[in-house]
This record gives structure tokens, C-alpha cells and sequence, in this order.
């Protein structure tokens, strides 16, 4: 053989060759008929591949009713498509019954006569060779659902063998390649909750994978909603660590210590928490991405079969930070009290609320009255009022002492302690506040009280050059705090005077520089826990009272 002819023949070979070791050469026509080879080879139940290709099975005739009943469960643009892939027409045939009839009619025909049943791809299969590949351990659907390759949020798919998230199935699309270059076959739309098995196409319809579906989109049944304020039970997460639901550890995505402790103390609020714990509450009436975000983190934090002990609010931040046009953005510290007061307005205004009380869940829960009477001196030393008015708040702020000056013996700043008692003065309507802005004298006395009520100690004061912090201990109870003393007429109020401490959000540390934490309380246990982003411990009632707290969250005695 000439040396020109033995390359050419040697070059065929390879090319052979490459054809028969690449993957996705598998189901090619390799005669040009209408036999095809089967997308994937399997070793049993051959009849159930999604092309029968067994060239000895079409030579034998096979009982027509174990073939064709399967077209019983198919939808009308299936049996469409397998009409036309049979060559039958359809038309005039109205009613799916007489399209089943007829189809079944025309595969017995073709059975008999050796030509293969053409299963499409897609379809739905309860048989998955590939589900055992699952790996949970791997799986985070807390993060944005963007692809991994293409950074698109359309049609994105998680890998549930390696947790990576890619777009599209279709042929050429990122899971489409990465099933065929990793091996991974078993995928999760992130928005239907419908997995798939690639490159094969059919929808894998199994209970087992029901767990997977709960972890990406938590649901919750009134009747289940109704048992949170006094379920005990304790859950556990994949590696065997129990967990108490809704006490759970929150990521700190770089300085975000003070949304994690405001989220933590709101999720304690059992209107607002059993709001968000069903989406059907909220979706008709807005499509706020915040809000939206916020009750998956709500749902997330109480889901009792959660595979990890810990949640990530990665994107409530990112929602948070488009919100507010990146005032609070990752990577910034902020205040806690801001914080608050902007995502209490901005649910309020999405939900559809309004000036008029009780306009949504946010100003049921938290929207209280004060009356507020200002005065000026006269030259004589005499008190003149100037206006009188009735203003709705969010929360009440209390002014902390300032700090004595002098050291102890020890050359250590003396930290005084006082009771918050002493604080509330300011709201009994006598005690005057000074307005430093005009120089008139303020008069504060409680109209209304909210079913839960926000306390504001201030802690922090910005001069010219720097923030200071008044490390002043405010000593409170725990429970049973009486605001009769402080209301304008006890007739006018629904419900009792006295409160219950529900949250505690405290700050650790220098004023530029620390960090804050929450205190809650598990009211079916009545066990407080100290929660610091992943770290969730429990604690005695009676360090709380000792530590350096800013904002607190009471709830109203029944």
C-alpha cells in the first residue's frame, strides 16, 4: 500500500475513533433509517429507555398492551407529537380520548409490523437510575440563583450532585454541557422546584426528592403556623447537629452584624413572623423584591428540615441594598435604629399601607401614639404652651445620662447604672426635654400603645469630630414592665399596660468599631439565646439585663 493511501486510511481511523469516545456522539443516526441508538445504554429494562433501539425486539412481535398504555398519561401536545413522529394525522379528532384510541391503534399496527415505538425525549419517569448521585451535603440554596457560567438569573438550574447553579437544558446550554463533561445528570429548576434528569430531558418525578424542594421553597400550613408558640421539639441538620427551628445562626457577609441582629429580633414577633410565614399573605398585593426576600429568610429560619444549622440572608442584603439605593450595602457598618426605621417604612409602603392606622401588618404591630405639648418661657419664668399635637411612632427613644468624668481609685472609668424607670420619666408628661434646636421646652405622654413596642436607648451621639458611645448599663425587667404611669388615659387602652421583653439588640466594642448581637427569646421553652451571626448560645435572663443594650422589642401582657 502506497504511503498516501495508508494515512489517508489511518487518518479515517482516528477520526473513528474520536466519534466513538466522545459522549455526546451517543444517539446519532448511524444508518440514516428511522432506528436510532439509545441516548444512554443501560444494562436492565431496556424496554424503558427513552427510544426503544433494540434492533431484536423489532423483529418480535410484542404484546400491544404492555407497550401503548403508556400514551394513557400523556398530555395532548405528547400524543400530538407522537402522532406526528408515526405518521398519523390528527385532524379532526377533537376529544383527547379519540387521539388515544386512535394512537394506540396505529402503534399496535406498527408493533406488529417490527417499527419501534418513538418515545420523545422529555416526558416524566419515576425510574431515575441517577438519583443515589444526590449530594445534600453540597447544597446552598440561600444565594442568588444566577448561573455559575453566565451570570444570567433566566431559567437557572442547581446541580443537586455538586449544588453549582447553571442555566438552561436545552442542548449548547451550561447544565446541558456540564452534565455531559461532570457526570452530573440530576438538576432542580430554581424557580418551578420541577428536576430533571440531562442530557436525557425527562422530568424525574419522585417523593424522595421532596426534602430538596422544602429547602428551596419552605412552606408552611396554617395549622402548622398555629403550633409554632408552643412546639418544644428540637430538628436535626444533615451532619446530625440539632437545631432549635427558628433560633438559627445568620451569616455575616462582611459588616452586616447589624442586620443580622434586627432580623433575628424581628423574626420574634409572632404576627409579623406568621405573616411572612405564608407568601399567599403578601403576593397579591406586592411584588417588592425586599419584601418578597424577606419572607423566604422568615420561612428559611423556621424550617424545621433545614440541612444546615445556620441560613444565609445574602440576598435580603442584596435586596436591602438596591432598596436603599446602597445605604446599607455589604461591607458598610450602619446603624441598627436606622436600619429598622427603613425596612419597617419601606414594607409598610409596599404592602400597601397608608397614613390611616392599622394599614398594614407593620403599623398593627408597632404603630403607637404620643402626644406631644410644646412650651416656651416667658421672660417672667412663666410656662406658655405653643401646640399640642398627636404624632403616630414606631418606636420611643430614651435618653441615656451621660457618663461621669472622674476615675476610681483604680484609674477606671466609673460605669454608671441606671433604671430604665428613670428613663421613661420623659413620657409622663410632666418631666420637660429640651429641644435643642428651638430652646422650647417638650412635654411627652403615651395616647396610644402598640401590641409591641420598640424601645430605642441612646447610646451613640456624633459631634464634629467622631462618634461617642455612653457605655452607661440601663437596668430593666424582663417582664412586667408598667407603662401606666406614662399613658394619658388608661380608659382608652386596649390591652394591658405591662410588657414582656422579647428581643435585645446590644453593641460589644468601641463606637467605630464594635459589633452587635441579639438576645432572644424561644417563648415555648421561655429560654433566651444569645445570637452573634453564626454563633447561637443560650444564656441566663439575668446577664441581660447587665449587657449594653440599644434597641428592644417588648410584647403587651394578654
Amino acid at each position: 500500500v502506497s504511503y498516501p493511501v495508508f494515512c489517508y486510511f489511518l487518518q479515517y481511523y482516528f477520526i473513528l475513533l474520536f466519534l466513538c469516545d466522545d459522549p455526546r456522539m451517543d444517539g446519532v443516526v448511524e444508518d440514516g433509517s428511522r432506528k436510532r441508538k439509545a441516548e444512554r445504554a443501560e444494562d436492565d429494562d431496556s424496554d424503558e429507555d427513552d427510544v426503544v433501539n433494540d434492533e431484536s425486539a423489532t423483529n418480535e412481535e410484542v404484546p400491544p398492551e404492555d407497550d401503548v398504555e403508556f400514551v394513557n398519561v400523556l398530555s395532548l401536545k405528547e400524543l400530538k407529537d407522537l402522532c406526528d413522529d408515526h405518521g398519523l394525522s390528527y385532524a379532526g379528532l377533537v376529544e383527547k380520548e379519540e387521539i388515544v384510541r386512535s394512537l394506540k391503534e396505529k402503534l399496535q399496527l406498527d408493533l406488529k409490523e417490527g417499527i419501534p415505538i418513538r418515545k420523545r425525549k422529555g416526558g416524566q419517569r419515576r425510574d431515575c437510575p441517577y438519583l443515589d448521585t444526590i449530594n445534600r451535603t453540597l447544597l446552598d440554596f440561600d444565594f442568588e440563583k444566577v448561573c455559575s457560567v453566565t451570570l444570567l438569573n433566566l431559567n437557572v438550574y442547581a446541580c443537586l450532585v455538586c449544588g453549582k447553579y447553571f442555566q438552561g437544558r436545552a442542548r449548547n446550554t451550561p447544565a446541558y454541557l456540564h452534565s455531559l463533561q461532570a457526570n452530573h445528570h440530576v438538576f432542580i429548576n430554581l424557580t418551578d422546584e420541577k428536576v430533571y434528569c440531562l442530557p436525557d430531558g425527562y422530568e424525574v418525578v419522585d417523593y424522595s426528592l421532596n426534602d430538596i424542594k422544602h429547602a428551596l421553597h419552605p412552606r408552611f400550613t396554617p395549622s402548622h403556623i398555629a403550633k409554632l408558640e408552643g412546639d418544644t421539639k428540637t430538628s436535626q441538620a444533615l451532619d446530625g447537629t440539632e437545631f432549635v427551628p427558628g433560633v438559627v445562626g445568620l451569616n455575616n457577609v462582611t459588616h452586616t452584624d447589624y442586620i443580622n441582629a434586627v432580623v433575628q429580633s424581628l423574626a420574634r414577633v409572632p404576627p409579623l413572623r406568621n405573616f411572612f410565614m405564608r407568601e399567599e399573605n403578601y403576593i397579591t398585593k406586592t411584588q417588592d423584591v425586599l419584601v418578597v426576600k424577606f419572607g423566604e429568610l422568615i420561612r428559611k429560619m423556621y424550617n424545621p428540615n433545614n440541612f444546615k444549622i445556620q441560613v444565609s440572608p445574602h440576598e435580603f442584603l442584596q435586596a436591602v441594598s438596591a432598596a436603599s439605593d446602597k445605604k446599607f450595602r455589604i461591607g458598610q457598618l450602619s446603624d441598627p435604629l436606622e436600619f429598622i426605621q427603613f425596612v419597617l417604612n419601606h414594607m409598610h409602603i409596599a404592602l400597601g399601607g397608608s397614613k390611616k392606622a392599622g394599614s398594614s401588618i407593620i403599623h398593627k404591630c408597632f404603630q403607637g401614639e404620643v402626644e406631644v405639648t410644646v412650651m416656651e418661657s416667658s421672660a417672667k419664668g412663666e410656662e406658655k404652651q405653643l401646640s399640642q399635637t398627636l404624632n403616630p411612632f414606631l418606636f420611643l427613644s430614651l435618653d441615656v445620662p451621660p457618663p461621669p468624668l472622674f476615675k476610681n481609685e483604680a484609674e477606671r472609668n466609673i460605669i454608671p447604672q441606671v433604671p430604665i424607670f428613670q428613663l421613661l420619666a420623659k413620657f409622663d408628661g410632666v418631666t420637660p426635654t429640651h429641644d435643642v434646636r428651638t430652646g422650647h421646652q417638650k412635654l411627652f405622654k403615651i395616647t396610644k400603645l402598640p401590641p409591641y413596642l420598640i424601645i430605642h436607648i441612646k447610646r451613640f451621639q456624633k459631634n464634629n469630630w467622631f462618634l461617642e458611645k455612653n457605655p452607661t448599663i440601663v437596668n430593666f425587667p424582663l417582664k412586667s414592665l408598667d407603662f401606666k404611669d406614662y399613658v394619658k388615659d388608661l380608659t382608652k387602652v386596649s390591652g394591658s399596660t405591662k410588657y414582656n421583653l422579647l428581643a435585645n439588640i446590644l453593641h460589644e466594642g468601641e463606637a467605630n468599631k464594635g459589633s452587635y448581637e441579639a438576645h432572644i427569646l424561644h417563648k415555648p421553652t421561655d429560654q433566651w439565646f444569645e445570637m452573634q451571626d453564626l454563633s447561637v448560645k443560650k444564656i441566663l435572663p439575668q446577664l441581660i439585663a447587665l449587657s449594653e443594650s440599644y434597641i428592644q422589642v417588648y410584647e403587651q401582657q394578654s
